[in-house]
Formats: C-alpha cells, sequence, structure tokens
C-alpha cells in the first residue's frame, strides 16, 4: 500500500511572505509620498486581496493533505498569523484615509520602520524553514532580534502616546491617532508571533 506523498508548502509560504515585505514596503513609501495615499491604499488592497488567495490555498491544502511536512496545527497557526500582518497593514491605511489624516506623524515613520525591519526578518525566516536544520543557529537568533525589535516598538509606541497626549487637546483626533498607532504596533506583535510559531517548530523538529 502507497502511502500518500508529503505536499511542500514551502513555495506557498515563500509567496505569501513577498506579500508581506510588499505590503510594508509599500505603507512607508506611502508615508513619504502622501500626496498619493488613496493610489497607496488601493495597491494594499490588491497587495491584501493577493495574499488572502496565497493564504485560502494553504488551507485547502492543508485540508487535502494527508500527511504535512510539520505538524498541521503549527502551520495553521503560522499561515494565521502571517496572513494578519498583511490585514493590519492594509487596515491601518484605510484608516489613515478614513479619519482624513493631512499628514503621517514623525513618529508614526519610526514604528514603521521597526515593523519593516520585522517583517524582513519574518520573510527571512520562512525562507530558512525550506532548510531549516541548515539554517537552525540562523533561525533561532532571527527571533531572538524580532523579540528585539518588538520591544524597540513598544518603547516607540508609549513615548508616541506621551506626545500625543501632550500635542493634541481633540480627543477624537487622539482617538484617531492612538488607533494607527496601536496597528501598526499590533503589526510588530504578529511578527513576534510568526517568529514564536517558528521557534517552536525548530525546537520541536531540529
Amino acid at each position: 500500500m502507497l502511502l500518500p506523498k508529503k505536499e511542500n508548502f514551502s513555495d506557498l509560504f515563500e509567496e505569501l511572505a513577498d506579500h508581506i515585505e510588499r505590503s510594508g514596503l509599500l505603507f512607508a513609501e506611502m508615508l513619504h509620498q502622501y500626496d498619493r495615499a488613496d493610489d497607496y491604499v488601493l495597491r494594499l488592497g490588491e497587495v491584501e486581496n493577493e495574499a488572502d488567495s496565497v493564504t485560502h490555498k494553504i488551507y485547502r491544502k492543508l485540508h487535502k493533505t494527508f500527511i504535512t511536512p510539520l505538524d498541521r496545527e503549527d502551520l495553521y497557526a503560522l499561515v494565521n498569523k502571517m496572513d494578519n500582518i498583511v490585514d493590519m497593514i492594509d487596515t491601518c491605511a484605510e484608516r489613515m484615509g478614513l479619519y482624513k489624516i493631512d499628514s503621517p506623524h514623525a513618529m508614526l515613520e519610526d514604528l514603521v520602520r521597526v515593523m519593516n525591519e520585522a517583517i524582513v526578518l519574518v520573510k527571512r525566516l520562512i525562507y530558512d524553514l525550506r532548510r531549516r536544520k541548515e539554517n537552525y543557529e540562523a533561525i533561532l537568533g532571527n527571533c531572538n532580534r524580532i523579540d528585539e525589535l518588538e520591544t524597540e516598538g513598544d518603547h516607540i509606541l508609549r513615548g508616541s502616546m506621551q506626545l500625543l497626549f501632550e500635542q493634541k487637546t481633540d480627543a477624537i483626533e487622539l482617538i484617531k491617532w492612538k488607533d494607527i498607532f496601536e496597528r501598526i504596533e499590533d503589526a510588530i506583535d504578529t511578527c513576534r508571533d510568526v517568529s514564536s510559531v517558528v521557534e517552536g517548530m525548530i525546537l520541536k523538529y531540529g
């Protein structure tokens, strides 16, 4: 009796990682070319749709595959967290339009820089999973670095909130900016969640 073959999920996970990176870069570009924000919101929406398509392909493949290369629940958790990063960035861009933000806050750019540094490492983690035994030490090192970036993001968020409360007297404006900053911080937190899933997989399987 022949056992069902093991499916290779690497290509799809790497494609999803590429979409995450593209989303983060587009958002950073939007902040620097904010007079074209509407165009960037549309482009981010397209990337989000493409990421959703890849995510659903992975879900369907996981549902149909008898033998998975790594623990099925780990793969479900990984794809879900990865897709959430793109969703958060897309939603943040939409909110900036909805809230009629005139210009980006300088400290938002600092937070987005940290987010994109974390995204670069998330992409590296996903690509390194293809040869996880060879890349064992590099993967664990990048997981640690993402943890450090998450801490840095927390510090920037706290400093930003303090500055906003000092500068803004309009409660509605405060609520708008708090929402925007926290969504980017959530994206950084989710990068950390991705690294936690990957770290667990590496420690489990070596």
